[in-house]
């Protein structure tokens, strides 16, 4: 191996965050690279790093649609992170490269197809090869995961255990996460199919119950505000997450809420993502959709700055109940960049479980991420 670890797609926004944020936090002596198909542009990111004092990247030209140079790429690392998306149309050569070389792998993506087509792939291959491939090393989902898992750590083992998690946040949606989500719209059957598929062939935990909160809108935690399901990939994640470990107790439930102050702002959330749903089927609007935000353009540091994120965990478990939280900074960019940045750390540095194949940020990095990031707390 050459490098300890490798970046791929250091030359867009938010790969040029995690670019940073791993020479910055690299330990003494590690070896890296950061990748991309331009080597002029690599070259700047590795000169402002130079100038910034931190540990300078070695440079590696690799094309998401050139399978040998990736396939180079993965198998000249321990560990290749990356920041290329939307992934449905650019991560699964470089997923498969890092399968097929026993590479671990982590992104960024919040496309549940994606995710499930990448299991079905090349979860076998992984886990014969004994690459980690770990999917969601940022906003989503590892608030959500890893705050899940640091509530179910204080809860008995021996019961039925109920957690439902709200979401809020200030800040700017990255024009990767919209391209993403557009995508995800415009794809809702073919995306029912694969998740379908990939139950069928993964099958359920014998004598355990893990099962997802009925996805109705109502009162915000503690009754307050309101609350309306969050249909992302982080409830998935999680309920993956409590089907690998037995911790998460016989009978366990998550659901997944996006927190309002006031009615009026529920509602109108309700028909703006109802608009885009719509619309991401029509394709003159959903390129004009798409159009509305450049990939690699993102906030300023001043903007960011004023950007955070709060997850609070209500959990009853046996009669007790308990309230966790995760919170922190800008989640689209600063923090997301620190989270995979960490990740990307901990498969190259730390003493992870013996795992191998398509695994959750939970199940691969539980302990080492609780260790790491800031963000977690009881209340």
């Amino acid at each position: 191996m050459t490098y300890d670890f490798a970046l791929l797609g250091a030359t867009g926004f938010t790969g040029g965050l995690t670019a940073d944020y791993l020479a910055i936090h690299a330990p003494d002596g590690a070896t890296w690279a950061i990748a991309g198909r331009d080597r002029a542009a690599l070259e700047t990111v590795a000169a402002r790093i130079a100038e910034a004092g931190g540990v300078v990247p070695a440079i590696e030209v690799a094309d998401v649609t050139d399978a040998v140079s990736l396939r180079r790429l993965a198998e000249s690392t321990r560990v290749l992170a990356s920041t290329v998306g939307p992934y449905a149309l650019h991560g699964g050569p470089v997923v498969s490269a890092c399968a097929e070389a026993g590479t671990a792998y982590c992104d960024l993506t919040g496309e549940p197809e994606f995710v499930d087509r990448m299991w079905l792939e090349h979860h076998a291959t992984a886990e014969r090869t004994g690459a980690r491939l770990v999917h969601s090393c940022g906003f989503d989902s590892i608030p959500h995961d890893i705050g899940v898992l640091h509530t179910v750590r204080q809860l008995p083992s021996d019961v039925p255990i109920t957690i439902r998690g709200y979401v809020r946040a200030s800040a700017d949606v990255s024009a990767g996460t919209s391209h993403s989500a557009l995508g995800a719209f415009a794809g809702f059957r073919s995306s029912q199919a694969t998740a379908k598929e990939r139950r069928r062939l993964e099958g359920r935990p014998e004598g355990r119950r893990i099962r997802g909160l009925p996805e109705r809108p109502g009162r915000g935690e503690s009754g307050s505000g309101w609350a309306l399901p969050l249909p992302t990939i982080d409830p998935q994640v999680v309920l993956r997450s409590a089907r690998a470990l037995p911790s998460y107790g016989p009978d366990f439930s998550y659901g997944h809420y996006a927190q309002f102050r006031r009615l009026p702002m529920a509602v109108g959330a309700a028909v703006g993502v109802g608009a885009l749903v719509v619309g991401a089927q029509i394709p003159p609007v959903r390129k004009a959709l798409l159009r509305a935000k450049t990939a690699g353009e993102g906030p300023s540091e001043a903007k960011r700055a004023r950007s955070w994120f709060q997850v609070r965990f209500a959990a009853e478990a046996g009669g007790a109940r308990l309230v966790t939280e995760a919170a922190g900074g800008d989640p689209g960019y600063t923090e997301t960049a620190r989270m995979l940045g960490e990740s990307t750390l901990a498969l190259a540095y730390d003493d992870l479980p013996d795992l191998a194949g398509q695994l959750t940020t939970a199940t691969a990095l539980g302990d080492a991420l609780l260790a790491r990031l800031p963000y977690f707390r009881t209340l």
